[in-house]
């Protein structure tokens, strides 16, 4: 931000510290545009503002100073806000300081700096989180495997991966794609980047940038990832020390005694997880629920929110900050997590009771925390391979996006931790 502008912005704070207002963002169903709400609320960031997040005060609304530049913003960008005199606002405060109500109100400071791990052209898959932030008009680096063998991790506070396979297997396409040109591609890129950065093999190459993510997280570093890239993150950790790849993979066959050499002391979410070996079937192992899902119909396929307590589980409840409890679920390669092979200390934030399933989780390790969020695109039912991607022009108001967009804003809040 240029110093000109920082003037401006200091010059309008002054000239509004007698005005007894602020602006209100209403994130329940009156919000016009709930994506580009948090694009805004981004923006306010960067540009050094404080905001409070209102927890579950309509929807989990948001409360900027009444400055003309936010107020344009917000007007330019298609969002509905409310001027509100200091009175009212004191209101909403008392009610929800009463500790009778289910709400909370949170200090947003800074805005995190972003990076997706994405390769280029990102065959065969589109990536909810990019095309989120690019609505939503939030600022984020691309980087791949060479920035992150590079050590670039620490510049970063908030990492997602796109759907990445880290096991090393091209996202088990195999069986159906290998005579597709993007798929031969995608293994002759992948092969010549591991050789470039020293790895004889995809899946070590693989494994060496699960592992500095690992570190990132432990350092305080937050994480979040969907589908495939949950899963198969957690599988190479396990696999670290073991070879599961067959040999159309990496050109020699899996060590047969794989299975018993899993280490589930090394992953973030699973355990006791059996590997899917056939190099033929489209699957990683028995993590994913997807199975569950053949026997439902698409308006009965949904899943819940959990309800924390906003005033002790403050962080689970920014995470679930929607304008509904009950989300329409959505397919993925990975589509949510059998919950008999979740840890004991993960917690899961939305669930599918009726089929023993998790879409949501979340937990710590280290200095950070990490997000799984299973499924691929939250408005796309059954998102195919080549499908073009979901114009959200026409879903400005989807609760399931809304659950990404959580993630991008709750490192604002954030504590830091006394140096000793």
């Amino acid at each position: 931000m240029t110093n000109k502008l920082l003037f401006f912005l200091s010059l309008i704070i002054w000239s509004f510290q007698t005005n007894a207002s602020q602006i209100l963002v209403p994130m329940d169903d009156s919000q016009s545009d709930h994506l580009k709400a948090y694009g805004v609320s981004f923006w306010v960031l960067e540009n050094n503002v404080v905001m409070e997040w209102l927890l579950n005060y309509r929807g989990g609304s948001f409360l900027f100073p009444h400055l003309q530049t936010i107020e344009e913003e917000l007007v330019i960008r298609g969002v509905k806000y409310e001027v509100v005199a200091d009175g009212q606002v004191n209101a909403i405060k008392r009610q929800i300081g009463n500790p009778e109500v289910n709400m909370e109100l949170v200090q947003l400071e800074k805005a995190p700096k972003i990076a997706v791990y994405t390769p280029e052209g990102k065959m065969p898959w589109d990536d909810a989180v990019t095309l989120v932030l690019d609505y939503a008009e939030i600022p984020y680096d691309k980087i791949y495997d060479s920035s992150i063998v590079n050590g670039v991790l620490p510049e970063y506070d908030w990492l997602h991966l796109h759907h990445e396979d880290f096991t090393g297997q091209y996202g088990k396409f195999y069986a159906n794609y290998r005579s597709f040109p993007w798929y031969q591609q995608q293994v002759k890129d992948a092969e010549e980047s591991a050789i470039r950065l020293g790895f004889a093999k995809v899946s070590g190459l693989k494994l060496a940038v699960a592992l500095r993510i690992r570190e990132f997280v432990f350092g305080g570093g937050f994480l979040f990832t969907m589908c495939s890239g949950t899963d198969s993150f957690d599988i190479a950790l396990a696999a670290a020390n073991t070879d599961i790849c067959e040999s159309m993979f990496d050109g020699d066959p899996s060590d047969p005694n794989c299975q018993h050499k899993l280490e589930y002391d090394n992953t973030f979410a699973f355990k006791d997880f059996t590997l899917e070996r056939n190099p033929m079937v489209y699957e990683y192992s028995s993590i994913d629920g997807t199975e569950k899902h053949h026997k439902l119909r698409e308006e009965t396929d949904n899943f819940t929110l959990f309800d924390f307590s906003a005033k002790w589980d403050v962080v689970p409840t920014m995470l679930t900050q929607c304008h509904t409890d009950v989300i329409a679920g959505f397919y993925g390669q990975t589509t949510d997590f059998n919950k008999e092979f979740i840890k004991p200390n993960v917690l899961i934030l939305g669930e599918s009771e009726a089929l023993g399933t998790a879409r949501y989780i979340h937990g710590e390790m280290g200095q950070g925390t990490w997000t799984f969020y299973g499924g691929h695109d939250p408005e796309d039912y059954q998102h195919r391979v080549s499908d073009p991607p979901t114009d959200l022009n026409l879903h400005p108001n989807s609760p399931g996006y809304r659950l990404i967009l959580n993630n991008i804003l709750f490192p604002a809040a954030k504590k830091k931790k006394r140096k000793t």
